[in-house]
């Protein structure tokens, strides 16, 4: 059984094996992007601070292209599905934090849950083969390949980076604090 904190979130098991600690930590940090977005419309997802561009919707929507770009692509060598098979990437290297902005928070929140379930197969179908050692499928331009591990500590520090803009961008829009 889970133990789930104050805002729901399932908190990282203290003494767990290695894969249990990664998993935990990756799901907790999903969650708290969840947390920071629950009950925004969509002006509070499209709202920025400051000079930056960045919003509570973008950052969804870059999350769920992380999550199917690195548990799909890099690491099974699957294509981009869509949407993100029909983006001409060097020409909008950012779409997929511009285009939030045409998207209703049920259409975000809907492709962001999509591909964490997607990561979560992923993940599955390669700790079956390889454990955390697996190789990803693609290899980098210089001949490293990342591991599933190297994977998930990725994704741990992308979501620990986004979710502290999210924690800037949820107080500026309605005063909501925490961690």
């Amino acid at each position: 059984m889970t133990n789930l904190d104050e805002q729901g979130r399932p908190e990282p098991p203290l003494a767990g094996d290695e894969l249990a600690t990664l998993l935990g930590f990756l799901d907790f940090q999903r969650a708290t992007l969840a947390w920071k977005c629950h009950g925004v419309d969509a002006a509070g997802l499209r709202r920025t601070v400051g000079a930056s561009t960045m919003t509570l919707g973008g950052m969804v929507k870059h999350l769920a292209y992380t999550e199917d770009a690195w548990f799909s692509r890099w690491l099974h060598g699957n294509e981009r599905q869509p949407p993100w098979g029909a983006v001409d990437w060097a020409a909008d290297p950012d779409w997929d934090w511009r285009s939030a902005a045409d998207d209703s928070p049920e259409q975000l929140l809907a492709l962001w849950w999509a591909a964490v379930e997607r990561s979560r197969e992923m993940v599955a179908k390669a700790l079956a083969v390889g454990g955390l050692d697996q190789l990803s499928a693609r290899v980098w331009p210089d001949g490293r390949t990342p591991s599933l591990r190297w994977i998930l500590c990725h994704m741990i520090e992308e979501y620990a980076r986004h979710n502290g803009h999210a924690d800037l961008l949820r107080e500026q829009l309605d005063g909501s604090v925490g961690e």
